[in-house]
């Protein structure tokens, strides 16, 4: 449900009025809860009444009847957990996101557009917004100005009158995050312009700053951004406070930095949180099995953060920030009827959840709401139809220099310096042919890649930020083989080796997602880990691995749709070969 320009109707405003005028019975009473105040900052106890999806009532009163009392002496009650940066295409999909995050207490979300912009279009993508409001959580949106990637019809996937329907959409409530902020100091007024919209519709706009000086930090709050979720030091953390920035403590698959961000603000007495959000920056499923938002809260309980100033940095602040406290982030009349219920404050994985007044998760009962189910093809995401085959030629390489893998994003080139041309590579151990192609068949670039693996024969992907084809391996004919499977499952991650097919994940939803259940996709993604780093794959992060080969908001060298390309000089250095 989107809920920032949800009113109730008047006649439902009555109804919960009348509730209080015991005219009308709460569909729900947590009586004896403790909870936590957000305004009055301090644990109260009282009885919380909840009409449908809203909260009513708060205090000592209890009613003459209701329709479910649920005695909670003993436990501990706190706001739903708010994500303020999710990235809801990491191979899951928003809906299985959504229903696996509100299960552990994540009850509000706030989602990256990026997939639906470049895999659908506008009519269709507001749609499925629409059907994913019905799930029983509160979901929003960011609004991209940029692909951070290099892509053909970027002209028209960032068409003005696109993103300023985007930014206008009632549950878009921030723009970024500006990935493309190189392109914005370099004069891109386009993207500028995009940013005075967003402040004139009074909607947030999150950066990306990884790395960056003071003086940048000082010209992008001039240029309009409040927020970043790229703080890597205690340092960085103070730049961004001493330039009114919020905070967004990130503890992700790929940078889990949250103890050590701080244990550095700790020795720099940095000890005031109202400024400070928690993310986990949509991290791949394995990350999540331990839990999202709460293992976050937990961290930070563990690291000497009062627990208060722990859950309004998981509820308050967001709501506070986002501007839709009256909503959100606390436990008072009027606001969505989110909470979760806790054996106590230094167990934040929740025994409950209510999430917008259904019961998604409730202790020792498996009858909990179901979440209602997407059908993808609807909107437009279907399975790949990859009516082309791949060719000898598709299969040749002559590029006189590869990419080299840092660590799980970070990629710098590398010269070949043998020969290429052979069915299988026999040249250093963890080199690997590299291909990626338009998965039209339109075109393709071919190099190679060192430090992926060792002994991986073959390993192709749907899933990449352009949503085009990405083939690894030492043989030729293996990669082939992964390529076609892929083909065969309408999408997807396939491993093959000796003629066979050892794993694959099935990525029916635009060959990004899997429509599978979040615990399947989890186990899928695991057992991939274990295959590739048996074959010397070093890093902790394949997917993230495959999603940012064609990024180009880090540095060094990215294959895109355009060619082989040099980020810090923003230049193509070879371009992409028809087929």
């Amino acid at each position: 449900m989107s809920d920032l320009t949800h009113k109730w109707k008047n006649k439902k405003i009555r109804e919960q009025v009348a509730v209080i005028d015991r005219k009308k019975a709460p569909t729900l009473v947590l009586k004896n809860a403790r909870y936590l105040h957000s305004a009055m900052k301090r644990w109260m106890t009282g009885n919380i009444w909840v009409y449908e999806d809203r909260i009513v009532y708060v205090g000592e009163e209890m009613p003459d009847r209701a329709d479910e009392i649920v005695d909670c002496t003993g436990k501990t009650i706190v706001p739903g957990y708010i994500e303020p940066h999710v990235h809801p295409f990491l191979i899951y999909n928003p809906q299985t996101f959504a229903e696996y995050a509100a299960k552990r207490g994540t009850t509000t979300l706030v989602n990256d557009n990026l997939m639906m912009l470049l895999a659908l279009e506008k009519k269709k993508a507001f749609s499925l917004i629409d059907e994913l409001n019905k799930q029983p959580v509160s979901m929003y949106w960011w609004c991209r100005y940029d692909a951070q990637t290099e892509i053909d019809n970027e002209g028209d996937v960032f068409a003005n009158g696109n993103v300023s329907s985007w930014l206008e959409h009632e549950s878009v409530i921030q723009g970024g995050e500006l990935t493309g902020w190189p392109k914005l100091m370099d004069g891109d007024d386009m993207m500028l312009y995009w940013m005075q919209e967003t402040k004139a519709a009074n909607k947030r706009i999150e950066g990306h700053f990884p790395g960056a000086s003071e003086k940048t930090i000082t010209k992008m709050t001039l240029f309009g951004a409040d927020s970043d979720h790229e703080s890597m030091t205690g340092e960085d953390v103070r730049k961004r406070l001493m330039n009114g920035m919020m905070v967004t403590l990130r503890h992700s698959s790929i940078r889990p930095d949250l103890e050590k961000l701080l244990k550095e603000m700790n020795e720099m007495d940095l000890d005031q949180y109202e400024m400070m959000m928690l993310t986990t920056d949509g991290p791949s499923p394995a990350f999540c099995a331990d839990g999202l938002t709460d293992k976050l809260i937990r961290i930070a309980i563990e690291q000497g953060v009062p627990p208060m100033d722990a859950y309004h940095m998981a509820s308050y602040n967001a709501a506070r920030y986002y501007r839709m406290e009256h909503m959100h982030g606390m436990i008072a009349p009027g606001r969505v009827a989110s909470v979760n219920i806790l054996s106590d404050e230094y167990h934040p994985t929740p025994e409950s959840v209510l999430a917008n007044g259904v019961w998604v998760k409730k202790e020792k009962e498996n009858g909990a709401a179901a979440f209602p189910p997407v059908v993808w093809e609807r909107f437009g995401h279907t399975k790949m139809h990859i009516n082309w085959e791949l060719e000898e030629d598709d299969l040749q390489f002559s590029m006189p220099f590869g990419i080299e893998m840092v660590n799980n994003v970070i990629t710098k080139p590398c010269t070949v310096v043998k020969d290429v041309a052979g069915e299988h590579f026999y040249m250093e151990e963890d080199q690997n042919y590299l291909v990626l192609l338009d998965y039209e068949g339109k075109w393709r670039i071919n190099t190679t890649i060192k430090g992926f693996a060792r002994n991986v024969q073959g390993f192709a992907s749907s899933f990449s930020s352009t949503e085009d084809i990405v083939l690894i391996g030492s043989s030729k004919e293996e990669m082939k083989r992964a390529f076609n499977r892929v083909k065969e499952l309408g999408g997807g991650i396939v491993l093959t080796e000796n003629g066979k097919i050892i794993h694959e994940i099935p990525l029916t939803v635009s060959g990004i997602m899997s429509d599978q259940p979040f615990e399947t996709v989890i186990e899928q993604e695991m057992k991939l880990r274990e295959l590739l780093s048996e074959r010397g794959y070093p890093y902790e992060d394949p997917i993230y691995s495959l999603l940012f080969l064609t990024s180009t908001h880090l540095p060094y060298i990215r294959i895109t749709s355009q060619g082989m390309y040099d980020v810090m000089k923003k230049t193509v250095l070879f371009p992409t070969i028809m087929r």
